[in-house]
């Protein structure tokens, strides 16, 4: 069984609006293909020991799978529960969601065991393939746009043109974030680290710079933790596209640096396509 105390389910249930019998907006065909989607059979009589209402067969659900299981369905339980609130114009309730997502959050960190923090050395020592572009969030048209700027990132870490390979590997991996905020614009703009404007608003994706992208991007597990602790060099690559700027940070990337940054971009597309 999970480790949801009675006060984490109250505020999940709440979240999700269990207190009729529902769960959110699911109809039971909804509910039952989200569940198999985890392999969990919600409809079998396994979750129907306190009833058969889908809020019922979510509660059995608690009592019965372990944190693992629980956290990750209820992850995505809050992502829907945020785009129904976008979608209908409603506000997020946000100190109760911060009560949910902390609960989710201690489900999935304690099924986690701790690892010892990733060494430059270890990290370069790795070996990173590069996913199928197509498993990546990003229209056609762009695809062999960004595969043709791979094969320039290698050429140019050969020919010794180690500022080349930043603007390339920056560049690549920013669409590819923007994409993925694209696609999950919930989770992009309700994280902790989301940019915002003068009036408190995030600002919208294409106002986004690589590092906030990076940010959140690991924030909400897209990304592992050490593409941002390595990622240095890459998150500021706008930076010193111009000659000025360049000067003014001191910035003078070599081999290592350059190394070091198609390590990153590596690292962070196989994470995107989740092959990592």
């Amino acid at each position: 069984m999970s480790s949801l105390t009675d006060i984490e389910k109250r505020y999940l249930e709440r979240l999700l609006e269990m207190g009729s019998g529902y769960v959110l907006d699911y109809s039971d065909v909804n509910y039952g293909a989200f569940f198999n989607k985890h392999g969990i059979d919600i409809h079998g009589p396994k979750y129907q020991f306190y009833g058969t209402s889908k809020a019922k067969k979510m509660r059995a659900f608690w009592d019965q799978e372990p944190d693992p299981i629980v956290g990750k369905v209820l992850s995505e339980m809050l992502d829907s529960y945020v785009a129904s609130c976008e979608l209908g114009g409603t506000e997020v309730d946000k100190p109760v969601f911060e009560k949910g997502r902390a609960a989710v959050d201690r489900l999935l960190s304690k099924s986690t065991k701790p690892k010892s923090s990733p060494t430059e050395s270890s990290f370069l020592d790795t070996e990173f393939s590069i996913p199928n572009i197509h498993k990546l969030p990003v229209d056609a048209p762009v695809v062999p746009i960004i595969e043709k700027r791979l094969t320039e990132a290698r050429a140019a870490l050969k020919a010794g043109a180690y500022l080349s390979v930043i603007f390339l590997c920056g560049s690549v991996l920013e669409a590819v974030l923007l994409g993925a905020a694209q696609k999950h614009p919930a989770k992009f703009n309700n994280a902790k680290a989301s940019p915002t404007d003068n009036t408190g608003s995030v600002k919208k994706f294409y106002e986004w710079n690589l590092a906030q992208f990076i940010d959140v991007a690991c924030e909400i597990g897209l990304l592992k933790p050490d593409v941002k602790k390595f990622g240095h060099g890459l998150r500021d690559f706008r930076n010193y596209i111009h000659p000025y700027q360049q000067l003014t940070s001191g910035f003078t990337p070599d081999q290592h640096t350059a190394k070091v940054c198609f390590q990153v971009l590596k690292a962070a597309l196989a994470d995107v396509a989740g092959e990592r």
